[in-house]
């Protein structure tokens, strides 16, 4: 499922995208910068935000990613 980054609230947004970053063991004072780079790639549509009803986790996946999953 898509979820527009719009509709989150700009806490969660920002939650959604530092959980996403921080993943892979990236330190918060380093990962300012890939936060506004994702932040980015999404107000680009880059990438889009995803939820899996199954696991009930987000997901920041590839635009083209996304689309082939959707269909």
């Amino acid at each position: 499922m898509l979820i527009p980054y719009q509709k989150l609230s700009a806490e969660a947004l920002r939650g959604v995208i530092e959980e996403f970053v921080t993943r892979d063991g990236t330190e918060l004072t380093d990962a300012e910068a890939k936060m506004a780079q994702v932040k980015r790639q999404l107000e680009q549509g880059k990438v889009v935000i995803t939820y899996d009803l199954k696991t009930k986790t987000c997901n920041i996946v590839g635009a083209e990613t996304a689309r082939d999953e959707e269909a």
